[in-house]
């Protein structure tokens, strides 16, 4: 049976679909993304997402009605491909529609909207294990808390990480760590957690969100102040979060050990309760 996708409207196979060689997501990559997860047929912090969404298309300008009507698109994709009721994920991208090659904004554009799912089971045995990662240079963009569709950056980065045989690549800029490629970073130092406070230079992550919560009402003290690259080797703990990653312990850094190369006590406790919400 074929993939469905939905594509402007349309309820179609995926070897079905096609997008104008105009459109500025192909062009420019002129557009936003997001990635929900279901556990068991049922999102997770679906609201969260949908204003991450909006604020994103807010950001860059695209004018779209209509999100109201996106989760019901996305249960009749996950009831299509068979996934209702399990651990999948929903893939959303919305460029600025098609438009003759120019370099400002048109007007009067009607975006582009495509949508499909697939299974999403964690990744147990990084859950389970943690994960090696790499240091590079933050080459990015100085717009990182849009979500958009321009992650050329990110992907070289990773398969930079992918190359080393690690799991993550955790980005440096100024000396400072900001967030991994496509994963927020946390990291404990004698019981307190930190992380990059919200900024141009990182995204704000809804997994990084859930986990500052769930320190709050456990009174885990967070300080929303970045980790200088030179500390990675001295931290108690360390942990890349995300919709994909979850709460994936970080046990190596580069050639370095984190700690004794197990994850940590907090790590534990922070998974746990997170899948308890879940």
């Amino acid at each position: 049976m074929s993939e469905m996708i939905y594509l402007n409207g349309s309820f179609i196979p995926k070897e079905e679909g096609s997008i104008s060689p105009d459109d500025r997501g192909f062009v420019f990559a002129d557009g936003v993304y997001e990635v929900i997860k279901y556990y068991r047929g049922r999102p997770f912090r679906f609201e969260d997402h949908l204003l991450r969404l909006k604020r994103s298309l807010s950001e860059i300008q695209i004018d779209l009605n209509g999100l109201a009507g996106l989760e019901a698109i996305f249960n009749r994709l996950l009831h299509e491909n068979k996934l209702a009721g399990s651990d999948a994920g929903i893939y959303l991208q919305i460029t600025r529609g098609v438009n003759r090659r120019v370099h400002h904004f048109p007007t009067d554009m009607e975006p582009t909207i495509y949508a499909n799912s697939f299974a999403f089971p964690s990744f147990r045995e990084n859950l389970e294990n943690g994960i090696k990662v790499v240091t590079r240079e933050d080459i990015r963009w100085l717009r990182c808390d849009i979500k958009s569709i321009a992650l050329l950056p990110n992907t070289m980065l990773y398969n930079q990480a992918v190359e080393a045989g690690a799991g993550e690549c955790l980005l440096i800029r100024d000396g400072k760590v900001t967030e991994a490629t496509h994963s927020s970073v946390l990291a404990v130092m004698d019981g307190t957690v930190y992380t990059h406070p919200l900024s141009n230079l990182i995204l704000p992550g809804i997994t990084r969100k859930v986990v500052l919560e769930i320190c709050a009402g456990n009174n885990i003290p967070v300080k929303e102040q970045a980790v200088a690259e030179n500390d990675l080797t001295m931290v108690d703990e360390l942990m890349v979060v995300g919709t994909g990653s979850e709460i994936t312990p970080v046990i190596q850094v580069n050639d370095h050990p984190v700690k004794n190369k197990k994850p940590g006590e907090i790590t534990r406790f922070l998974q746990r309760k997170f899948f308890e919400w879940v």
